[in-house]
């Protein structure tokens, strides 16, 4: 049974995914600088890069796992379960004949602008690559914008891996 206590009003609990959000957004931050900081640029990308991939190859394994329970194959229309809906602002949207998502809110991207180094933050990015490619070997997703690179939306497309991913 519900009581008082277990019901939150929407607007609260989308403050807490966001504080939540934020933390996670300052914890890369700092993990990140450091890396770079000790290691230098480019070491510290690798590292960046390495752990990102094992973080995105993780997200991939669970998204397909929770597909193939469902009695669903691993296509790129079954990877579920992504994201908190309820921090990201975004769209379904057809372009050339293509289906893609446009990003206009990220709560991490956000955090990183004000921090002012979407340089090394734009890394993290590379989680999307390392997900699809773990979620189904034969796509990956494509940043066609991010504003990370200064662009007013993320818009990523899913799309046929062209190049062996090991």
């Amino acid at each position: 049974m519900k009581t008082e206590r277990d019901v939150m009003p929407r607007s609260e609990a989308r403050e807490q995914v966001n504080l939540a959000l934020r933390r996670a957004a300052l914890l890369y931050h700092y993990f990140a600088d450091t890396l770079i900081n000790e290691f230098g640029a480019d070491e510290g990308r690798r590292l960046i890069l390495k752990a990102i991939g094992a973080y995105g190859t993780h997200i991939g394994r669970a998204a397909e796992d929770r597909a193939r329970q469902k009695g669903l194959e691993p296509t790129p229309e079954n990877f579920q379960d992504d994201l908190p809906q309820m921090a990201w602002e975004a769209e379904e949207v057809v372009v050339e004949d293509e289906k893609r998502t446009r990003i206009y809110h990220c709560p991490l991207a956000e955090v990183w602008q004000q921090l002012g180094n979407p340089k090394h933050a734009r890394l993290y990015c590379f989680v999307d690559q390392a997900k699809m490619t773990a979620f189904n070997p034969d796509h990956t997703y494509v940043h066609l914008r991010n504003v990370l690179d200064g662009d007013s939306f993320c818009e990523l497309a899913v799309r046929a891996q062209t190049i062996d991913p090991k």
